[in-house]
């Protein structure tokens, strides 16, 4: 049976999330775990656009904050598939602050990698992939390196 492939771009997203008082610490800044719970949600549901089946969370590397963001500031998280394995698959998910000119400033990049999984919770095969263009295939390439460092810190029991 040929294994299906699809584009970046079938299962892209782009959310917004406006930051709220509940969002916010002691010091007036977006909650990190906030902000990763929503990082978390977005790489599942492009998961889940991408397997057409449920997907559990693996890991989450490579979670950079660049800058924080305070109440009443929109948040657009962008995720979209980066690499396929066989049944495993990395997201990339960018987080930026939206000003009111629709100008956009990076202040997060996360790295998760999902597994998409059957009823009973086993792995199954996932759609290949198309690289489209050179930026998509920049990121294959770099994905592959996450892969194998990911692969020597569980050797090294991290």
């Amino acid at each position: 049976m040929e294994r299906k492939m699809k584009k970046v771009s079938d299962s892209m997203i782009e959310q917004v999330y406006q930051v709220r008082p509940e969002h916010l610490n002691g010091a007036g800044r977006l909650f990190g775990g906030k902000l990763m719970e929503w990082i978390d949600e977005i790489a599942g549901l492009v998961a889940i656009r991408h397997t057409q089946t449920n997907v559990v969370t693996a890991s989450v590397d490579n979670l950079r904050f660049i800058r924080g963001a305070y109440q009443n500031d929109l948040l657009v998280l962008i995720g979209k598939v980066s690499y396929v394995g066989n049944t495993s698959m990395e997201i990339r998910v960018d987080t930026y602050v939206e000003d009111l000119n629709g100008m956009r400033r990076p202040i997060n990049r996360a790295y998760l990698t999902l597994v998409a999984i059957d009823e009973n919770g086993n792995p199954v095969q996932i759609p290949g992939i198309i690289l489209e263009n050179e930026g998509e295939e920049a990121e294959w390439e770099a994905a592959k390196r996450r892969k194998e460092l990911r692969i020597q810190r569980k050797k090294e029991g991290f």
